[in-house]
């Protein structure tokens, strides 16, 4: 028998431009029905998608201060 070999679905991986991060985000929204952590999953989804490098720039903060909020 042989064996399947998978590997692990990365949602980041396959966002790749602001109305892909958008829709997903949208998307994110209308199911999590009230749960924050569906929520925060979907923006770090973005954030590592977009790079939090970027996302601190954009924000104005640290990377540091970033992973720290």
């Amino acid at each position: 028998m042989t064996k399947t070999v998978t590997t692990r679905y990365d949602v980041a991986e396959h966002l790749r431009t602001p109305e892909e991060m958008a829709a997903y985000l949208e998307a994110c929204l209308e199911e999590a029905d009230g749960d924050a952590a569906f929520v925060a999953k979907a923006l770090g989804d973005i954030a590592r998608a977009k790079g939090m490098s970027q996302v601190a720039r954009d924000a104005g903060m640290s990377r540091e201060s970033l992973y720290k909020a």
